[in-house]
């Protein structure tokens, strides 16, 4: 699925693109319709309000000491472990802020949301999810006016554990293909020939930064490359 220099974004790109995606609004709607239907099953993570007994707090840890529906929550005057079932998360509204909602065009993502702990996974990376006896699972985003790649789908493909893109392309290591080479050295030489008249200065500039003898021809200055 992935291709040779593919970054990490490019191929989060490839695989939201499969995704089916639904306007909030025709969602809200089917919810308001059949509202005993729908459930949302979006599990506690870190940075979440909370309220307990009145109070408001903060998830500061999850999973507390192995356990996932265990989660230490800070009150302004203390830490406290709770279950999920005895404090409610604070939501903005029934439904994801962002206009538009999503559901998971393949089969085996569906298989890892319900059978590979996919929904606690996916609600640690900022998702809302619901599901519908009917129709299945749909998740969105409570957020706006920043990078979503950076902030959501990124660590979901992570913890999907993709591996479409080019590791090699993300720490730097990747090498270029010869073609790719002589793209750039024409683009190198356009810049410095329009910049620096002199021969002379031009071939030593040009041996400065790594090209060849074979590579300067002294009469118009040309690349040679292996490739036609």
């Amino acid at each position: 699925m992935g291709q040779r220099g593919m970054t990490i974004r490019e191929a989060t790109y490839m695989w939201v693109n499969e995704f089916n995606a639904i306007p909030q609004g025709m969602i809200s709607k089917l919810m308001e319709l059949e509202p005993i239907e729908w459930v949302e099953v979006t599990t506690p993570s870190i940075g979440n309000m909370v309220w307990y007994n009145g109070e408001q707090g903060e998830i500061i840890e999850d999973n507390y000491d192995g356990e996932p529906d265990l989660h230490c929550i800070k009150f302004v005057d203390r830490d406290e472990i709770l279950a999920e079932d005895e404090f409610d998360v604070e939501r903005d509204g029934p439904t994801p802020m962002w206009g538009m909602m999503w559901s998971f065009g393949d089969s085996t993502d569906e298989y890892w949301l319900e059978e590979k702990d996919g929904i606690r996974k996916m609600s640690e990376c900022g998702f809302r999810i619901y599901h519908n006896d009917e129709y299945g699972y749909f998740f969105g985003l409570d957020g706006a006016g920043y990078d979503f790649y950076e902030a959501h789908w990124i660590p979901l493909y992570k913890a999907r554990g993709l591996k479409w893109h080019d590791e090699r392309t993300e720490s730097g290591s990747f090498v270029m293909t010869e073609r790719r080479k002589a793209d750039l050295y024409d683009d190198m030489l356009g810049y410095i020939t329009e910049h620096i008249s002199d021969s002379e200065e031009l071939v030593k500039v040009l041996k400065s930064i790594g090209f060849s003898d074979k590579e300067i021809a002294y009469e118009g200055v040309m690349v040679y490359t292996d490739e036609a």
